[in-house]
This record gives structure tokens, sequence and C-alpha cells, in this order.
């Protein structure tokens, strides 16, 4: 069988350096007997290398022309492969406990499959793979800096998160006009906000709608413009400065002015 023709639709770019394929299935290891699913194989460069580790290892593969090459070239898959949108994949029916999520992620939907992967937070114990470099360093960003946002705030609450190394465009067939990353994300110990999950969505994303404004102006869309709460320190932040921990008081501090009967702004809770 031929090889497959990666596909710019699908946002296809397959990775030529087995050294790097290696080094991203080497991120699974701390969680031995933990089943995988890995999204987006391609032609099986990083999943030989997975099924060499002998795990549980699933695969889900949207383009229909790479579902027969894996069939061909790797049969331990056999069984083991879906093909469909793992965006659209119910993956609380498919594992009932604890997995991995691991793959060398198409740049148009990388942070769509975060967004997937805290959907299931209480299962995915660890997520790892490849992405393009701007993504990376935005969901890796520590606060103070200027390229966090809504995702690195929403993934850092639950997830410890690495940026491990950076890939050059070099490697890959077509190479991307932009050099790619390897993250891992970590489940952390947290099992409560200890703030409202909905109003905390709301209020980072509130926030960063306006991040180069503090957090005075930032936050009048829920607060309006008179709100009490603005002589308090943290409104003097912009939202890039401010941490899970300071976004959970945000929230709290928010929570308590619409339970007093604040008029607040014209955004509703999502």
């Amino acid at each position: 069988m031929r090889e497959v023709k990666p596909k710019k639709f699908l946002g296809q770019h397959f990775l030529k350096d087995l050294d790097i394929a290696k080094q991203i299935a080497d991120t699974m290891d701390g969680f031995p007997g933990v089943p995988i699913v890995e999204v987006g194989p391609g032609m099986g460069v990083l999943t030989q290398f997975l099924l060499e580790k002998d795990r549980d290892l699933t695969v889900v593969e949207l383009d229909r022309d790479s579902v027969p090459y894996l069939n061909e070239h790797y049969p331990a898959l056999r069984g083991h492969i879906i093909e469909g949108d793992f965006l659209q994949l119910d993956l609380g029916e498919l594992y009932k406990d604890k997995f991995c999520v691991i793959g060398n992620y198409p740049y148009n939907i990388s942070s769509q499959i975060f967004f997937k992967v805290l959907e299931y937070k209480d299962q995915v114990v660890c997520c790892s793979g490849m992405l393009q470099k701007e993504v990376a360093e935005r969901i890796a960003a520590k606060p103070g800096g200027k390229t966090g946002g809504i995702l690195s705030i929403l993934l850092q609450a639950w997830y410890d998160v690495e940026y491990l190394f950076t890939v050059s465009e070099k490697v890959f067939d077509p190479p991307p006009k932009v050099k790619s990353a390897v993250v891992r994300l970590v489940r952390n110990d947290r099992q409560s906000l200890g703030c409202n999950g909905k109003l905390f969505k709301t209020v980072i994303k509130t926030s960063f709608n306006q991040r180069r404004k503090t957090l005075r102006n930032s936050m009048k869309p829920l607060l309006g413009k008179d709100c009490e709460a603005y002589s308090l320190p943290i409104f003097s932040k912009r939202p890039e400065q401010l941490s899970v921990t300071e976004f959970v008081e945000l929230t709290n501090i928010t929570a308590a002015f619409l339970s007093e009967g604040g008029t607040g702004g014209e955004k509703k809770i999502e």
C-alpha cells in the first residue's frame, strides 16, 4: 500500500523524525498500565513506539486513507482503530476509568482537543503531544507574561502543564510555516475549584475579552461601572497577571456582588 498523502484540509503535517516520535511516546511512561488514546495517528510514526510499550492503545483517525494503512502496517492495532472525529467521541463510553491522551495534534483543532480533555478531567490523568509552538507557549504560560489566556487558566486549574521542547518545521512532511512544540499535562490534586465553576469560566472569558485593560475595566460587563469591589487591589491587575488561585478569588468576589443584588452589566453567565 502506498504511503498516505497529508491533507491540508485536515491540518496534517506528518512527522518524519523517529527520535522525536519516541520522545513524545515516552511522555506516557509515568503512567504505566493506564490505557492510551492516540489522536490522529496518520501513518503511525508515534503509534509504533506506543505499541512497543505493550499498553492498552486505541487510535482515533478521521482520514479514511490512513485507516487501511494502519491496519496493514500495524496488525496489533486491528480492533483498536476508531475511524471518526475525536472531538465528537463520547470518551466516557469508551473508558470507564482513567486514561491518557496523546498525539501529533492537527494545528487547526489543537485548542479544541484540550477543551475536550477538560470535559473528561476526572478521567484524563495525562495528556501530551505536539502542537503549534505559539499555542504550546500560551497554555504553559505563567502569570505575569503576555501569552496566557482563557485556555491556559482553564487547563492550569486542573493540570500541571510542562513545555517540554521545541520542534523544527524541517522534520515534517509537508513542513509547516511555524515551529512546533511538545507539551505534557499531568492531572493535579485539585478536586474542587472553591468557587462556582460556570461563573469561573465566565469571569475568565470576560476578563480576557479586554486583556490589555485592568480588571476594573474588563469586568464591567459583569459587575457594571460602579462596583464597590473595584477598590480591591486585584482589580488593578490585568488578566494575564492573575494565577488560577487569584481567578478563583475574583470569581468569589463576583459571586458575592451578584448575590447581594448587584446590578452588574449585561454579560450572562454561561
